[in-house]
């Protein structure tokens, strides 16, 4: 595939462990590959069995000691607004599989604000968005993620953009409060559509058979406010990492046998 592609692509992994393997090596490739002195990179994460699967195989990667993490900030697409140690929560999760483990400066790791801390829900989100303007572009008040994960739930969602809820039609704001949602804990915080859209690479991770029928969707051009993985996309790549039972309804045409 063409580094500039902006076309939906499938990778298909035969179980979960292989695939999460797959992701971590392509992730350190990318960041092994960087050039030196080409500023930071920006990676979004995202939560989930498999979020955490890929921080930890990236863990084991023995390329992984090459990266100079110091250039690396992590951020995440969305949080659960729970106690700051909560094993709910995507950043402890992710702490623990990978981050706690690398020589990084504490600066940068960015996580979102706890229901234990200072802030409501309401300014938490607000406050994220300051810390993402922080390291922004000429164009946007956040960076420009080089990559961007992203987890897809059987309804569809990716973030905490639930299917047919205001939120995934929001595009005037960087971060978002999220009460009442579908899928608990009910409050949660999360980036927006044009914020995940920005990425330079969005990788949609996946498995079981449970997410055929939204990554079909997804792949089918399905509305976005219903199927809001359909509207995941990067500016150079748009790529779903998915396992055997996860790829019932891909098309043949779609699924890349060389990526």
């Amino acid at each position: 595939m063409a580094e500039a592609t902006t076309e939906k692509r499938v990778v298909v992994r035969a179980d979960p462990a292989t695939l999460a393997d797959s992701v971590a090596r392509r992730f350190v490739q990318r960041l092994t590959k960087r050039p030196d002195g080409t500023g930071p990179v920006h990676v979004s994460l995202t939560g989930g069995s498999m979020g955490g699967a890929v921080l930890a195989a990236v863990r084991e990667d023995a390329r992984a000691a090459d990266v100079d993490w110091s250039t690396v900030h992590f951020w995440w697409s969305d949080e659960r607004f729970v106690a700051a140690g909560s094993t709910d929560r995507n950043d402890v999760q992710a702490r623990a599989a990978l981050l706690d483990h690398l020589d990084i400066p504490p600066g940068n790791i960015h996580a979102m604000g706890a229901s234990d801390g200072t802030l409501d829900l309401d300014a938490a989100a607000e406050a994220y968005a300051a810390e993402l303007a922080r390291f922004g572009t000429a164009d946007t008040p956040w960076p420009s993620f080089d990559v961007c994960f992203l987890g897809v739930g059987p309804d569809g969602h990716i973030a905490s953009l639930f299917p047919d809820r205001p939120e995934i039609l929001v595009t005037d704001r960087v971060t978002l409060p999220v009460r009442n949602s579908p899928k608990p804990p009910p409050d949660r915080i999360t980036l927006t559509r044009p914020v995940i859209n920005s990425s330079r690479r969005v990788w949609l991770v996946m498995t079981g058979a449970d997410k055929a029928s939204a990554l079909g969707l997804a792949l089918a051009g399905a509305s976005y406010p219903s199927v809001p993985a359909a509207g995941a996309k990067g500016t150079k790549r748009t790529v779903f990492f998915v396992d055997e039972a996860a790829a019932g309804k891909v098309p043949p045409e779609l699924i890349d046998p060389d990526y």
